[in-house]
């Protein structure tokens, strides 16, 4: 009998990802396209379909137990429903589940794309064999997914984990949730290039933004490595925010290990110590040996989660 297999599927405001995936999570075939996030969910729902029709070509349809879906939230992931998602319009009390069943054919497991990207790492990279694991995503936005004693932790309705929200300054700078002084408006993507076009604007001797050109993160850290001195500053205060928020959830969960993946990762190596240095001037004592890593499976962390999902249902877990 040949081998079983799942669909994994990613969802994002900017993306979405489709692959086939065997048991021992290795992407067998993958494809991509931009996602037309402004169109409405009929469009998303049918941008999936024809993705998932395309990994599934040549392989028996008995072969595949189902479909994972890793997506942004709020999620209310026990009805299968996208509460209010901020990057796709229309994606407000929309029965997302059960729409990819219908066009699908399959069974459908929703996941938070924090959660799922925590299970691929758990099941399969970097944080496998341990009980206790805090996966934080660092990209547009942070997210992220928590392992305690063994267990996935979803909560109220599977909408536990959203880390990027936990308020890290009273009053401070307004975020994408509507809320002030969150982890997310000060730890993310768009906060660092944010602070550093404000800072580049007022600061003569730099190279940030002098060509012309937009300052994206790539290019700060470029900057930081060609021994610009501004950008040097920001990539150092840059890891003492996210040092200062792994602390907090350090704190809170306890974890044996945490995994840091999302975009800002691929920087990790740039901003270990940094995070290292903050996390231990933050954290109390006991905490502080807690190592800190980088996401084994990359950006494919949630793709490959969503489909551990189906394995797991198909062992009755």
């Amino acid at each position: 009998m040949s081998a079983a297999l799942a669909i994994g599927i990613d969802l994002g405001g900017t993306q979405i990802r489709a692959a086939l995936i065997d048991q021992h999570g290795t992407i067998l075939q993958r494809i991509a396209d931009l996602t037309k996030a402004d169109a409405g969910p009929d469009v998303v729902t049918e941008q999936i379909e024809a993705l998932v029709a395309q990994v599934k070509v040549g392989i028996e349809p008995a072969r595949i137990l189902g479909a994972g879906v890793s997506s942004p939230g709020p999620l209310d992931t026990k009805k299968g429903i996208a509460l209010a998602v901020p990057t796709l319009a229309g994606f407000d009390n929309f029965p997302l589940r059960a729409a990819l069943a219908e066009k699908l054919a399959l069974p459908v497991l929703l996941e938070n794309d924090g959660i799922a990207a925590a299970l691929g790492e758990w099941t399969f990279g970097a944080a496998k064999g341990w009980e206790n694991v805090v996966y934080v995503t660092v990209s547009t936005g942070i997210g992220g997914g928590v392992i305690a004693d063994g267990r996935v932790v979803r909560g109220r309705s599977g909408m536990a984990g959203h880390v990027g929200h936990m308020v890290f300054m009273r009053g401070g700078e307004r975020c994408a949730c509507g809320n002030r002084g969150c982890f997310e408006a000060y730890g993310s993507g768009p906060a660092f290039t944010r602070r550093a076009a404000v800072a580049a604007a007022g600061d003569g001797r730099t190279s940030l933004g002098k060509d012309g050109r937009p300052i994206t993160a790539a290019a700060v850290f470029a900057a930081a490595e060609a021994g610009d001195d501004l950008a040097g500053v920001l990539v150092r205060e840059e890891a003492e925010i996210l040092g200062q928020g792994f602390a907090s959830l350090l704190h809170l969960y306890s974890p044996d290990i945490l995994v840091m993946g999302g975009g800002m990762a691929n920087q990790f190596e740039v901003l270990e110590s940094g995070i290292m240095a903050s996390l231990r001037a933050c954290a109390m004592p006991a905490f502080r040996d807690t190592p800190v890593v980088r996401a084994a499976l990359g950006n494919n962390s949630g793709l490959i989660g969503a489909a551990s999902l189906v394995f797991a249902s198909a062992r009755g877990h």
